[in-house]
């Protein structure tokens, strides 16, 4: 599955840094998903990033 999460972030002009402010998960899980070092999470981190974002998780988790 590809995540399409860095593109999405770039979109919006937000760091790594910012997004995780923005939406309250760590530096470290939004690298680890763009790299895709992870690619299993909680149902709660991927909403609180598409919330973030103004993005539904499907639009950025799914293909």
């Amino acid at each position: 599955m590809l995540f399409k999460l860095k593109e999405v972030r770039e979109e919006e002009k937000l760091t790594q840094e910012e997004l995780a402010k923005k939406s309250g998960v760590s530096r470290t899980i939004i690298a680890g998903l763009e790299s895709g070092a992870i690619t299993t999470t909680t149902t709660k981190t991927l909403t609180k990033i598409a919330k973030a974002l103004d993005r539904k998780v499907s639009d950025i988790f799914l293909g």
